[in-house]
């Protein structure tokens, strides 16, 4: 038995001052009861919360997940660990369909080989079933419509490693590859896509459940002769089963933007993500990244010729850094968008201090700086 005692454990948007136990991977109590345990931890004046789940990451520390090694994976992982998160959905980018499949493989060996400090879910497949009028960073190279035989083939042999799969539903005839993936346990994710709502009522109807980075890459409100049509944004807002997943790092959303967002949608049904490259983390300025230049300034990752983000280079703690300190929400408030949200999302016993959930926690101080993080119980770093 292990117990932890602060005047600052995050339950259920609020502070409560006592203490929490888990034994055996799992929390038992969150209560203000002092009792024994074998291990005892005092981080009186810190806060204590579920570990962050990040549902959508390229990398970071100077490690892909695509292009990249079994070990790369492994240590973007661990990497974004030492940030809080504690779960985590490697990011595959669109490309040819032979990589992409080498980079689940990867994946999949990482999850199972037991050398991430953290929880690696599964694979996020970003493309490459896009739209090209909304490819943003992504090779329009490799965009195209869903292919039947390869998106078989790859679940047949690793669907047990695939967590999501990010599609444009304008081409997915009658949701016939929303529907495969729900079928299997995968969360369809509607991005990078110019969708409109008729678009969007099919995907639902088929099991799509979420929209990738609002206002990144996604549809608006357009006009055919006089008439309008909703986008993926107006879509997402109208359609209350839809969750939104928001790039919070302050740059890809101003402030503002990020306060209209969750006040349409509600706490319950925003996620914050990252998005990060690898070089997040890293004194990189400027290179190449599948096969695309980019330079960083202004604290975000661009294209070359600054015509559009390529990315972000946050870590998870600073997403609760923005929402608190940029968009004015309780540090309690914005933890709930990365841990009990996308938890509820993914069905995972996860994203919260209460009995029974998987005793995944993290502490970090007023600046949200991470000091310490345990995975199933146990003291990782």
């Amino acid at each position: 038995m292990i117990k932890i005692k602060s005047n600052r454990i995050i339950v259920n948007e609020k502070l409560f001052d006592g203490y929490m136990y888990a034994l055996n991977g799992k929390i038992v109590e969150v209560t203000t009861e002092d009792k024994p345990a074998d291990t005892c931890y005092d981080f009186t004046g810190k806060y204590v919360s579920a570990g962050f789940i990040d549902i959508h990451t390229h990398g970071a520390g100077g490690y892909a997940f695509m292009n990249s090694t079994v070990e790369d994976v492994i240590e973007g992982c661990n990497y974004h660990l030492t940030h809080g998160t504690t779960t985590i959905l490697p990011t595959v980018s669109a490309g040819a369909f032979s990589t992409m499949k080498a980079a689940v493989r990867n994946i999949a060996k990482a999850k199972k080989s037991g050398k991430a400090k953290g929880n690696i879910l599964g694979a996020h497949l970003e493309g490459p079933y896009l739209s090209e009028k909304q490819a943003g960073a992504q090779c329009p190279d490799f965009i195209t419509p869903p292919i039947r035989e390869d998106y078989e083939s790859l679940v047949e042999e690793y669907g047990d490693s695939i967590a999501r799969w990010t599609y444009a539903p304008e081409n997915d005839r009658n949701g016939e590859f929303c529907s495969y993936l729900s079928k299997r346990n995968i969360l369809p994710s509607a991005g990078h896509t110019n969708a409109v709502n008729a678009d969007m009522v099919c995907a639902i109807r088929s099991g799509c459940r979420l929209v990738t980075h609002l206002y990144s890459c996604t549809s608006t409100v357009t006009r055919d002769h006089g008439f309008r049509s909703l986008g993926v944004i107006e879509s997402a807002f109208l359609h209350d089963d839809l969750y939104v997943e928001i790039i919070a790092d302050g740059k890809h959303l101003p402030p503002e933007l990020i306060q209209m967002i969750i006040k349409i949608k509600g706490t319950d049904k925003v996620i914050l993500v990252t998005d990060s490259l690898e070089i997040a983390g890293t004194d990189i300025k400027e290179g190449v990244m599948s096969g695309t230049e980019f330079i960083v300034e202004d604290g975000v990752c661009k294209l070359k010729d600054r015509s559009a983000f390529a990315g972000s280079v946050a870590t998870a703690d600073v997403l609760i850094r923005t929402l608190v300190q940029d968009c004015g929400y309780s540090i309690p408030v914005a933890v709930k968008m990365l841990t009990e949200i996308p938890a509820r999302l993914m069905k995972l016993s996860k994203g919260k201090l209460e009995g029974g959930m998987d005793a995944d926690i993290i502490v970090f101080d007023d600046d949200i700086r991470v000091l310490d993080v345990f995975v199933n119980g146990e003291k990782v770093c």
